[in-house]
């Protein structure tokens, strides 16, 4: 069989169905929203591609706290979010390693398996390409937005990315695209420190090097992280700007389009602190309206025709007041649970409406609402108090108007000790691990080669 758990298509009994969010236990983050949102009609089921973290688990949630069908796919049978009481079945398939079209193949036969079409999730840049070029195949099972498979590489693309905005008016930070050694040295004349150096494709670079990207401060910084980082075969690295200022100065859009365009769903805020700190993953955030970064964001995606779910990133730029586009990611954003409106609607259930014919309803901001992300934010709370830029006045300050974490639900608790332990595991192995790939990968940056992409680690069933 090609899934863990059993599954009959397409069937749940009644008394085993999550409880709609109207009548949600005490103390889950949907309790503050209670009596405001239901769903006329449940029936269409939801699988969920790769419920690998806190963002697939957000998904898995909030669709299944409506009485929604959810179903998780993932490489690891201990991913958190498959072991949620909302995850109504659980696929073992590993998306990064399979070729595409065996991927599709596996795809089609959970449809079938599950006997009607389902609305599909992705959560993943690899995984909205997929859906982008397989969408003709992948329909027959699996209902979703369709979007340009050449827009879609667009977008995942900095590269891409950057032009695709300066040709739409859409400001973003001074760039270069160096691809050699002399490019680096030329760029030097008239570089000016610090400078970000980047991945054009960042989860490329992430599984070369264990970064993603690197603040510069020096000419010879830069020349040694260029040597180091660079796949010279296929040149991935990009030079930025640095815009100053603190990591409050990063401002996101969620956002849902329909089939015409049109934005149905709109949610704007900032975020307060990162994991890895100053360049990462929003571990603490709050809502608040920002109408300059709504209205170029809505321009933006009209312009281009852009489809579906929709999360972006902008940082505000003091020296002329501009707000400069950072990255857009055409699928659903690992934050979109801190841009809950105050009648309980956020992106994923946006969309689930939508694709299943019923109307999206209006959303206002739920002004001042926090969310952070447990172990993350522990993390990088530890990294600002080294560096002297928190203090424990500061940090407890900062909890003030959490309405939800990543994590933690009091209806749900399973996921959560299995990050404790996943977390906790991590720390205490972290120096064998690193000695480990120290001598294993002596001469590689940061220990850790390019990994080869081996369908033979591909499984179905464990």
């Amino acid at each position: 069989m090609i899934h863990e758990r059993d599954h009959q298509a397409g069937s749940v009994m009644e008394q085993d169905r999550p409880r709609e969010i109207r009548q949600a236990a005490g103390g889950g983050p949907d309790s503050l929203n209670r009596n405001v949102m239901t769903v006329a009609d449940t029936t269409v089921p939801v699988v969920v591609l790769k419920v690998y973290h806190h963002l697939s688990l957000g998904v898995v949630r909030t669709l299944g706290r409506l009485g929604i069908e959810v179903l998780g796919i993932d490489q690891n049978p201990q991913a958190p979010g498959l072991h949620s009481q909302y995850c109504r079945g659980r696929y073992i398939w590993d998306v990064d390693r399979a070729r595409p079209e065996k991927t599709v193949e596996f795809l089609l036969k959970v449809g079938k398996s599950i006997g009607k079409r389902s609305v599909l999730i992705n959560t993943a840049d690899e995984g909205a390409l997929l859906l982008a070029e397989h969408a003709e195949a992948l329909r027959e099972w699996f209902i979703f937005p369709s979007v340009p498979p050449e827009l879609v590489r667009s977008l995942t693309s900095k590269k891409e990315m950057y032009h695709l905005a300066r040709k739409h008016g859409v400001q973003t930070a001074e760039t270069e695209f160096p691809e050699s050694r002399e490019d680096v040295v030329r760029y030097l004349d008239r570089a000016v420190f610090p400078v970000m150096l980047k991945g054009i494709d960042g989860d490329r670079l992430d599984r070369r090097t264990g970064k993603k990207m690197v603040i510069i401060r020096t000419a010879n910084e830069l020349l040694d992280h260029y040597e180091k980082m660079e796949d010279l075969q296929h040149p991935n690295l990009m030079l930025q700007e640095y815009i100053p200022g603190g990591d409050d100065c990063v401002w996101m859009f969620n956002g849902y389009f329909d089939k015409d365009g049109e934005c149905l769903y709109a949610q704007t805020g900032k975020k307060i602190r990162q994991a890895p700190v100053y360049t990462g993953y929003t571990s603490l955030g709050i809502c608040l309206r920002n109408e300059i970064v709504e209205r170029t964001t809505k321009d933006f995606m009209k312009k281009i025709g852009y489809r579906g779910i929709l999360d972006i990133g902008y940082r505000y730029d003091a020296r002329d007041g501009g707000y400069k586009v950072l990255d857009i990611n055409p699928r659903i954003g690992a934050t979109f649970r801190l841009f809950v409106a105050t009648n309980g609607m956020d992106v994923a259930r946006a969309a689930y409406l939508d694709l299943t014919g019923q109307r999206v309803p209006r959303s206002e901001s739920n002004e001042g609402r926090k969310w952070f992300v447990e172990d993350r934010d522990i993390v990088s709370s530890m990294r600002y108090f080294r560096d002297r830029k928190l203090n424990l006045k500061q940090w407890i300050a900062s909890f003030e108007g959490v309405q939800e974490s990543a994590w933690f639900a009091k209806d749900d608790l399973l996921p959560f000790f299995i990050m404790c332990g996943q977390f906790f595991g991590k720390i205490v192995s972290r120096p064998f691990r690193i000695a480990a790939d120290g001598k294993r990968n002596a001469g590689t940056y940061g220990g850790r080669p390019d990994i080869p992409r081996r369908e033979e680690s591909v499984h179905a069933g464990r």
